[in-house]
């Protein structure tokens, strides 16, 4: 079954210890010119990580990514009628 996963950004001091986060999720991408990393791991799990995260020496701040609670069904949304004629077309 597939769980339900959760994006953390962590700002850091230095890359140095970029590495170390593995331990704590799956490291997406790493940006050295900003010095942050984004990994993503079990949405249960992510109360207790951002307050390790947050203890760590190394770390400047901790965000976590609004993606899950964001409403992705719209109700009122009607196509565009220019669209659907270059559908019918073929185009």
């Amino acid at each position: 079954m597939l769980t339900q996963r959760q994006g953390i950004v962590v700002w850091l001091h230095s890359l140095k210890q970029a590495k170390l986060l593995r331990r704590y999720g799956n490291v997406i991408y790493i940006s050295k010119k900003l010095k942050y990393v984004v990994f993503y791991c079990n949405s249960e799990d992510t109360d207790t990580l951002v307050e390790k995260l947050n203890k760590q020496s190394y770390v400047k701040k901790v965000e976590v990514s609004h993606k899950p609670s964001i409403k992705t069904h719209y109700e009122n949304s009607r196509p565009d009628k220019a669209k659907e004629y270059d559908y019918k077309m073929g185009l």
